[in-house]
C-alpha cells in the first residue's frame, strides 16, 4: 500500500507580475517501508516537494494522499495534527532547543500530543537508548557533538511513532565519520522498524544509502530509479 501518493502536483509562486512553477505535474508513489532519496540542484523543486508532503505547505494544484488521506483541503490546525501524528522531521541544523536537555528535547512532540508525563519520559528514554545516547539524556546540545545532536533529533522524530520520517540534508553539518554513523542508524531504522524514510540530499554518497533515488530538475521529476545493490553504502546482511 502506498504511504504517499501524489497526483499531478503543482506549486506556483507569484513574484510580482511573474509566476514561478516550483513544482510541475509531479506524480509518484512511495510505499510503506521504502527508503527514498530526493536529489536535484538548487531550485529544482525538491525542497518544495518535501514541504508539501511534510504538510508544511499546500500545493497550487493536484492531489496529495498521505496514508490514504487527502490532505489537500485541511486547515492549518488539521495539518499541524497530521504532522505530529504521521511525520517525524530531521533537519540539517538539528533544531534542538539550546537550553533544554536531550531528554526534554525528545519529549517535546509528546507535549503537543497531550501524552502523560510518565509515559512521555519513558518513551523519550527508549528513543534515546535506541540512538545509543543512554547516559547523555541530561546533556544540553552544547555538551554534545554534532553527530550526537543529530541522534537526539532522530530520537525526537521517532518518539511519536510516526510512520514517515522526512530528513532534509541530515548530514549536511557533520563530518564524514559522523555522517556514515547517522546514515547507518537511518538504514537500521528503515530495515528493522519498517519506517518509511524520505531523504533530501545533494551528496551521491549519502543518497546511495537509500533504495531508490528520485531526481528533480526545474520542478519536474527527471528520473526515478532503484539503487543497485552493488552501489549501496550499507548492504543487506
Amino acid at each position: 500500500m502506498a504511504l504517499i501518493e501524489t497526483q499531478h502536483l503543482t506549486k506556483v509562486y507569484e513574484l510580482g507580475d511573474s509566476a514561478v512553477r516550483a513544482m510541475d505535474d509531479v506524480s509518484l508513489t512511495v510505499a510503506n517501508g521504502e527508503f527514498v532519496a530526493i536529489m536535484g540542484p538548487s531550485g529544482s523543486g525538491k525542497s518544495t516537494f518535501m514541504n508539501v508532503i511534510g504538510c508544511l505547505d499546500v500545493p497550487t494544484g493536484g492531489k496529495y494522499l498521505l496514508d490514504g488521506m487527502d490532505v489537500g483541503d485541511r486547515d492549518r490546525d488539521e495539518l499541524a495534527e497530521i504532522r505530529n501524528k504521521k511525520i517525524g522531521f530531521v533537519f540539517q541544523g538539528f533544531n534542538l532547543l539550546p537550553r533544554t536537555s536531550a531528554l526534554e528535547n525528545v519529549e517535546l512532540p509528546m507535549l503537543y500530543d497531550g501524552c502523560p508525563p510518565r509515559e512521555r519520559r519513558q518513551r523519550a528514554m527508549e528513543a534515546l537508548k535506541a540512538m545509543g545516547l543512554e547516559g547523555r539524556e541530561h546533556h544540553h546540545p552544547n555538551q554534545l557533538s554534532g553527530g550526537q545532536q543529530q541522534r537526539v533529533a532522530i530520537a525526537r522524530a521517532l518518539v511519536n511513532r510516526a510512520p514517515l520520517i522526512l530528513a532534509d540534508e541530515p548530514t549536511g553539518n557533520l563530518d564524514t565519520r559522523s555522517s556514515v554513523e547517522i546514515m547507518e542508524l537511518v538504514v537500521k531504522l528503515n530495515r528493522e522498524s519498517g519506517i518509511t524514510i524520505i531523504l533530501v540530499t545533494h551528496e551521491p554518497d549519502i543518497a546511495a544509502f537509500s533504495r531508490r533515488i528520485i531526481k528533480f530538475r526545474d520542478g519536474l521529476v527527471v528520473s526515478d530509479e532503484p539503487v543497485k545493490q552493488a552501489e549501496q553504502q550499507v548492504k543487506d546482511p
